[in-house]
Order: C-alpha cells, then structure tokens, then sequence
C-alpha cells in the first residue's frame, strides 16, 4: 500500500554530516551491518552511498545515490525510500531534481555552523515545493554555539516555527547525553568514544531526581533549566504545521556518535507523509490513481562500469506497477517493456517484481529515458517541475589523441543525458561547448571521461559567459538568426540557444528583441 512509503532526502551545506547520517540511518535500519566513517581508508570502511571514482577521492557526495530500507512499526512494515543528495552547491541541478522525487526532507546543521549558504538554498527549493522538514543539529559532541541560538536562527532564517524534541546534555567536552521530550527518556554515552550504545534512562520528566545518578551537577540544571524554557519558549509539535511546511521539529545528535539517528527514523515513520499528488499539467496527479505514472528525474551511466551500463531512476507516482509491463515514455512516444526494474541500496540492486506509488525503480536504457521523461500506461499524462537551468561556466572541450573524437562525442552525449552537464552545438563551427552550474561539475566530467570512457581531455575558455533559450514566432527567430549567427547554438534537442558574452548582452538583446524570450531555464 502507498501510505506505509517514505521517500526523502537528506540535505546540508558540505560537511554537516550527511553521508555519515546516511549510514548511519541505513545501520539502524538494518540495511547494513556496518557503517564506515566518511574520511576513513579502504574499501571496507567507505561511505556505502559514494560510489563514484571522484567521490571517493573527495569524501564528498556528487551523484545523488537512491537507498531501500524497511523496518517494522505498530505491526506495520514502512519502506524508506532515501535519497541522498550531493552537498556541494556545484550540484545544485542535481538536487533540485532529486528533491522533485521526494514527499519529505531531513536538515541537517552543523551544530558550530548553524544555517549555511547551501542550507539557506536547498531549503528554499523544498519550500517551493511545500516540503515538510525535520531539522537534525548535528555534531553536538564537539564544540558548538547555544542551542537557543541555533533554534533562533532556524526560525528567523527560514521563518518556520521549530518545535525541539529533544535537548543536547552539554556540547563538546561538556557533552553528557541527550534527552528526548517526547519519551521522556536520557539517552547516555558509553565507552572512550561516548558513543550511544543503547543505555536508555526513563524519567518521569526534566525535573526527575533519577538524573542525578547519571549526569553532573552542571548536567542536571540544564535538563531542567534549559529543557523547561526550551519546551515553554517554542512551539509545541503540530502535525499538520509539519506536513504543510510551516514547522519543523529539531532533533539535537551526533550521527558519529549515533546520537538522535533512531529518533529520526521514528519521525519519518510517525510524522513524514506517504506518497503525495505530483504537479502534472494544469493539475495534479493522485497516488491512488489506478493507472502507472512516473517520471524520470535522474539518468546515470556506468553503475557498473564492467557492463557499461545506463540506469533511469523513476520517482512512480501511481499504481501498482509489475515486472514486463509497457510504459510509453513522453520523450519516444512508443511504448516500452521494463523487464528488469532495478531496487536499488547504494551501487547494490536487485530486481523489482512490483513497485508502489513512492517507490524509486531504476530502469536499464539505451539512451531511450532522459531526465524529464513522464512514464505511464495511456501516455496522457505530462509532469512538470524538473527543468533545465542556464549554464554559468561555458568551456570548449580539448582531446589530447584526436582519433577518440567519437568516443568523446558518445560519452558528451551520455553525460548530456544524465544531467552531469550540458551541451551545444554551435551554429558556425564545428567545437562544441560545454556548460556547466558549477566548477567542480568540471572536475567530475573530466575524472568520468577519463575513467569510464578512456578519453583523455582538458578544458579551455570558450568566448561565452552565459546561454538563454529561445522562444517566439519562427519570422521573429528567423530574423534574430539573420544577425546574431555567430552567437546561436542548438542544445542536444535541437532548440535554439543564444549564447551570450555576458549579462549585459542579454539585457541588451532583450531589450533589442521584446518579441522574442530569453529564458534561463527551459522545461522539458
């Protein structure tokens, strides 16, 4: 059934922990059996969730990674579908995709940074789309700021009610445990590491006397000083304030130290919504339609890279889909038979006789799918919201062995397809340009060409800043044509690019042109 799913993502300013949440979340699930530390070496000990070559190099996360998981509640067995995205702002199209996939988030801050840039954007994104959230402040056993301060901030920054539900024992060197408000429970560190080995306390409240026999003095006066004004001073939980994105409950942990990671789970199973309608059109598409939809909001190439492979990920959003059944893809117009739907854990997989509105079903392609793509039975559906944005870095791709040029131009395509990059084709010569949101996107193409494709590259300047598409009457296109030859490219679709200088040459051609658009994101 569609209401025991819970798919969401996790998303942070680099960092603030999130693949070691990841694992973290994975471990109390029950999907793993151990959790490697993000920077620790070999293979035994990696982040499950960064496979890619660049990934493990960097300990960053720069593919957003999908993950299955299933745990028993009140009798009930819920499927967490989470999607762990990348981090770093270079990535910033990737997770705005991913997030389109997602019913739910998790925040998580670093407890010494508060709200970070990256933060402040992702956050944004999930707003536009009436995400709710739940706040992780990571790291509370090392060095951090007040903790009223970080609720203050989450509140004024973002303007949401935060409601805490539980409360840091102490930060850093004076780090005693946490105690949760819901359970009314202390949770304990044990051993050299102080990590959370499951010793649980259950009191009667932050005033019980019991506290004494397992925290300091110090320790006792800030359960019952700051846990009473923190539990006065803000919001009480509100479940429906949570599920229409205007509060957010904040958990106090360490995932290191797995402090406040089952807590989390419990919140996403209790609170976190199950599959919701998606935006199709000028409507919106229900999960308990009875015909399959889905769409495509990620496409990655070379999973595998001994089978050279090309996985679609599909965000199903109803109907209960089966192994070999035909979808019609919006971008083919003809149906296609899945015959080897893919769940997925990290790189691992297996095959999937039947997926649920919620679910994440990766389907093997041949360059058939792309990032955009609706999927369904009567091919009348159409879903919205996962557009392409303008290049901010536009670069000439340079082959050191001139003879891999098709090999080049095949693994250009890919990556095009995936997303990683865009690409155009200009309307005079015959270089194309690459373009990218971020510079470390660059790196990636760069290190993926080389490993997976054998193609040894490097980049040089290109004489355009930015690109727009175009749209009008085609005399109007025609006539733009006629003068502006030089700066016209077309993107792998075929559609009409102007490629500016600058941002100055765009307001100038607009201003020159009022009848034709220039528009810094095209919808597929």
């Amino acid at each position: 059934m569609p209401s025991n799913r819970r798919t969401f993502a996790i998303i942070s300013h680099p960092d603030a922990g999130k693949t070691t949440l990841t694992e973290k979340l994975l471990l109390q699930g029950g999907a793993i059996h151990m959790a490697g530390e993000v920077k620790a070496r070999g293979a035994a000990r990696r982040a499950r969730s960064d496979w890619m070559k660049i990934e493990q190099q960097r300990g960053i996360s720069v593919t957003s990674s999908v993950m299955t998981f299933e745990k028993a509640y009140d009798g009930e067995t819920i499927t967490f579908n989470l999607l762990d995205t990348p981090g770093h702002e270079d990535f910033s199209e990737d997770t705005y995709r991913t997030l389109t996939a997602v019913d739910s988030a998790i925040m998580v801050l670093d407890a010494a940074a508060g709200i970070e840039p990256q933060t402040l954007k992702l956050f944004e994104v999930c707003r536009l789309r009436s995400v709710p959230i739940i706040t992780l402040i990571n790291k509370i056993d090392r060095e951090g700021r007040d903790p009223f301060e970080l609720l203050d901030e989450i509140a004024d920054k973002l303007a949401l009610d935060v409601s805490p539900m539980s409360w840091p024992v102490g930060m850093g060197g004076l780090f005693e445990g946490v105690y949760d408000f819901e359970q009314d429970e202390l949770y304990l560190p044990e051993g050299d590491d102080k990590a959370f080995r499951g010793k649980t306390v259950k009191l009667a409240g932050p005033g019980d006397p019991k506290l004494a026999d397992h925290l300091s003095a110090d320790g006792v006066a800030r359960v019952a000083e700051e846990g009473l004004l923190a539990r006065e001073g803000y919001a009480p939980f509100d479940f429906e304030a949570y599920r229409n994105g205007d509060l957010t409950p904040v958990f106090f942990g360490s995932a290191l130290k797995e402090f406040g990671v089952e807590a989390i789970i419990d919140a996403i199973a209790r609170h976190a919504p199950p599959p919701r309608p998606q935006p199709a059109g000028d409507g919106e598409v229900s999960p308990e339609r009875d015909e399959v939809t889905g769409f495509i909001f990620k496409v990655q190439a070379n999973m595998d890279p001994n089978h050279r492979d090309r996985i679609a990920f599909m965000r199903q959003v109803s109907g209960t889909f089966r192994r070999g059944m035909k979808l019609t893809p919006s971008g083919l117009g003809k149906p296609i038979a899945v015959h080897s739907p893919i769940l997925f854990f990290a790189q691992d997989r297996e095959i999937a006789d039947t997926a649920q509105p919620g679910d994440i079903i990766g389907i093997p392609n041949h360059g058939t799918l792309r990032v955009g793509d609706t999927l369904s039975e009567k091919d009348e559906v159409r879903f919205t919201g996962l557009p392409n944005f303008a290049p901010e870095i536009l670069r000439r791709v340079r082959l050191k062995d001139p003879t891999k040029t098709k090999q080049l131009r095949k693994a250009l395509d890919d990556l095009s397809e995936e997303g990683v990059i865009q690409v155009f084709y200009p309307e005079l010569g015959a270089q194309s340009i690459i373009g990218v949101v971020g510079q470390l996107q660059l790196d990636v193409l760069i290190s993926r060409l080389s490993a997976e494709y054998k193609v040894d590259a490097s980049l040089e300047d290109s004489p355009f800043a930015t690109a727009r598409w175009l749209a009008g009457s085609e005399e109007d296109l025609r006539e733009f044509e006629r003068f502006n030859q030089a700066n016209l490219a077309r993107d792998r679709d075929g559609d009409l690019v102007f490629m500016a200088k600058s941002g100055w040459d765009v307001g100038y051609q607009e201003e020159k042109n009022p009848k034709l658009t220039f528009s810094a994101t095209k919808e597929r």
